[in-house]
């Protein structure tokens, strides 16, 4: 395994990173075809198998039950010290006031129980989960820097949100001092690229490492256009994020197809070394629901796409509504 730099830290990690969304107890509606302990476990040991060492979840994902199946996975499967854990925090986790935000008292409430979930004694990249409108962004970096400097994280990450938003957060922590953000977990894949306008220079300017979710759009990539599985069928977030295929969807689809051919590669490999070799990419994060699923991904490493490769992939974009900032 090839491992690579977190953003601009010294932190090593393998070039896929597992996204754990897909583990915990199925609920109704966004979250029904989540997997189980056993299953979860048998992805999670795969990837540590193959050297996979970069794993992220939320507090939020499917009640907290996916933190806590793979802190019991990868505290029964590996070492501590071996693995990455990322997290993230600012998802309702119960009704009522002050249940969900990122005001300082639901970041220390909320620290310490995915610290309990995960049975883990720091997270290696907490990471805020969207921007609050609600909160002060100053009251939001300083308990970031607590966090920290408490030992309870040991960097720091945000995820999608206005590159302006982002950009007033870096100012501020280096105006004060604070624990800087590291990296950004944002949405990017060949049909959504609208990032590359005004996030993805701004991090190449600030040495700010990508984590791109979604790298295959939901599964919409790694299949020819119109054919469905059933998890698009239940998951209203696909709906809601990628809609209808327009005819520029369609034809970067096509694309897709048609260089996965000639690499002798599945659909969904190439779609991942589009991402991955994006700048400046550190690892595009990978939800699997199957080992079979992980293998392909695992796979995906031995492709480098040409620039003639990129160029026909890319050719077909057409500007889309900013998804995924909420």
């Amino acid at each position: 395994m090839n491992y690579r730099r977190l953003g601009h830290t010294g932190l090593e990690i393998s070039p896929i990173c597992v996204g754990c969304m897909s583990f915990g107890v199925a609920t109704e509606g966004d979250h029904s075809w989540t997997l189980g302990e056993e299953e979860s476990r048998s992805i999670i040991r795969r990837a540590l198998d193959a050297g996979l060492n970069f794993f992220d979840t939320a507090n939020v994902y499917s009640a907290g039950t996916s933190e806590e199946i793979v802190g019991r996975a990868l505290k029964d499967l590996t070492r501590r010290e071996d693995v990455v854990i990322a997290t993230k925090v600012h998802g309702r986790m119960r009704p009522g006031p002050n249940g969900a935000g990122l005001s300082r008292r639901h970041i220390m409430e909320q620290i310490d129980a995915s610290l309990r979930r995960l049975g883990t004694d720091y997270i290696d990249l907490y990471q805020v989960h969207r921007w609050d409108p609600n909160t002060p962004v100053e009251e939001t970096l300083e308990a970031l820097d607590d966090v920290v400097r408490a030992g309870k994280a040991r960097y720091i990450g945000a995820s999608s949100m206005y590159a302006w938003q982002f950009s007033k957060a870096l100012n501020l922590q280096e105006r004060h001092g604070w624990a800087r953000y590291v990296t950004m977990q944002n949405h990017l894949n060949l049909l959504y690229r609208e990032e590359e306008r005004e996030m993805i220079p701004l991090c190449i300017d600030q040495n700010i490492g990508l984590l791109p979710w979604s790298p295959m759009a939901r599964g919409r990539l790694a299949r020819p256009a119109g054919e469905q599985t059933s998890r698009d069928q239940t998951d209203r977030v696909t709906a809601r994020m990628y809609g209808e295929n327009d005819a520029a969807d369609v034809a970067i689809i096509d694309a897709v197809g048609r260089v996965a051919e000639r690499h002798g590669a599945a659909r969904s490999q190439i779609a991942l070394a589009w991402v991955r070799q994006k700048q400046p990419v550190s690892a595009p994060i990978f939800g699997a629901t199957s080992v079979a699923q992980l293998e392909f991904a695992l796979a995906s490493l031995k492709v480098t796409l040409s620039p003639e490769d990129i160029a026909e992939l890319e050719a077909p974009y057409q500007p889309r509504p900013v998804a995924g900032h909420g």
